[in-house]
C-alpha cells in the first residue's frame, strides 16, 4: 500500500536548522521513497511499511539526540505525489 506522509521536525534549542537538515538527508537515503522538500515541511511518499519502519528508525535516532523535538505530521492512504490540486 502506498501512502503520503507530510512531516515537520521542531527541535526546541536554538540551533535548529542542522538537526532538521540532517534529519531530511537521512530520509533521502531510503531506497523506494520519494521526498518533496519545501520552507515548512517535507513530503515523503511510498510504501507504508518502508516509511513507518523508516519513522520508528529516525525518531528514536532524533529523540535519543534531542529529546525536546516536536513532530507533527500527516498521512493519507494513497500517494498524492502527481495529485492535480487543481482539477477540484
Amino acid at each position: 500500500m502506498n501512502v503520503s506522509l507530510d512531516i515537520s521536525m521542531y527541535p526546541l534549542k536554538d540551533e535548529f536548522c542542522q538537526p532538521i537538515i540532517d534529519f531530511i538527508n537521512r530520509l533521502e537515503q531510503a531506497p523506494g521513497l520519494v521526498l518533496e522538500r519545501n520552507s515548512l515541511s517535507t513530503q515523503v511518499f511510498g510504501d507504508l511499511q518502508t516509511i513507518m519502519g523508516l519513522m520508528t528508525k529516525e525518531l528514536e535516532t532524533v529523540f535519543e539526540q534531542n529529546p525536546h523535538t516536536v513532530f507533527v505530521m500527516k498521512m493519507v492512504g494513497v500517494n498524492r505525489s502527481k495529485a492535480d490540486i487543481h482539477a477540484c
